[in-house]
């Protein structure tokens, strides 16, 4: 199956194999720190609810969520930082920098 858009390379690649979402999301923001806009990043994860965690992380932060790259093992998914990107806590990057 061949992807729509052809999801560029990855600048960084993050891998989450085995990690739950919470500890996948801490890794993904410690990793990205520092990162400039425009960074492709991919993601393996393979925890089940990674396919709706990632978008929804993404959306919360305002990166870009690129999708899944070809179905593979182990699963991988990619985004793009954006230079508009919200901060979030280093502690828990699912809440806002300054809540």
């Amino acid at each position: 199956m061949t992807h729509p858009n052809p999801i560029p390379a990855p600048d960084i690649t993050v891998d989450g194999t085995g990690l739950l979402c919470v500890t996948l999301l801490l890794r993904l923001r410690k990793e990205i720190d520092g990162a400039g806009p425009g960074t492709v990043v991919h993601v393996i994860a393979t925890d089940p609810a990674a396919p709706l965690d990632l978008p929804a992380w993404c959306h919360m932060t305002g990166h870009t969520y690129l999708g899944p790259l070809s179905p593979g093992e182990p699963p991988v998914h990619a985004l793009r930082l954006s230079a508009e990107a919200r901060r979030t806590r280093p502690d828990a990057p699912w809440h806002a920098a300054d809540d």
